[in-house]
């Protein structure tokens, strides 16, 4: 017989650890990694009954979140995202799966980026090294912006799926290059 020191039965500690894991893949987020940001971003995420999943080495999953890399920001981002009942998904080396999302990389915006997208019963799914998946999201990379991006998304029982080696899917988004 194993002896319990810490006085808590293991289901306990399984049920929090999954509560914890729940919360953690479906919850909104933001992050900045080294960008600069003068004036607002504002997301408002409303996500439920949804899965979001990274699996691989750099993979990266995005559910109703704002995300900057090496960008820098003068004004507004505003991302209203509801999701429900959804799934999405990033499989392999350096994919990629955004759903109701804003993401920068290596970009300059002087001016608004407004993403209001509305996704339910989908699937989003990006599989294979460096593949991605974009579902009603705004997607820049490298790309400079003087004024305004207003990206008006209303995704409903869709499939977006990228599959395969660098392969790339966007579903009532906007992309820059």
């Amino acid at each position: 017989m194993i002896a319990n020191l810490t006085g808590k039965p293991k289901e306990m500690k399984m049920k929090k650890f999954i509560i914890a894991t729940g919360v953690f893949l479906l919850s909104a987020s933001v992050a900045f990694a080294a960008s600069s940001v003068k004036g607002k971003i504002i997301n408002k995420s409303n996500v439920k009954n949804s899965a979001n999943m990274a699996i691989g080495k750099g993979a990266k999953a995005r559910m109703g979140s704002v995300s900057l890399k090496n960008s820098s920001v003068k004004g507004k981002i505003i991302n209203k995202s509801n999701v429900k009942n959804s799934a999405n998904m990033a499989i392999g080396k350096g994919a990629t799966a955004n759903m109701g999302s804003v993401t920068l990389s290596g970009s300059r915006v002087k001016g608004k980026i407004i993403n209001k997208s509305n996704v339910k019963n989908s699937a989003n799914m990006a599989i294979g090294k460096g593949a991605t998946a974009n579902m009603g999201s705004v997607t820049l990379k490298n790309s400079s912006v003087k004024g305004k991006i207003i990206n008006t998304s209303n995704v409903k029982n869709s499939a977006n799926m990228a599959i395969g080696k660098g392969s790339e899917a966007s579903m009532g988004s906007v992309t820059l290059e």
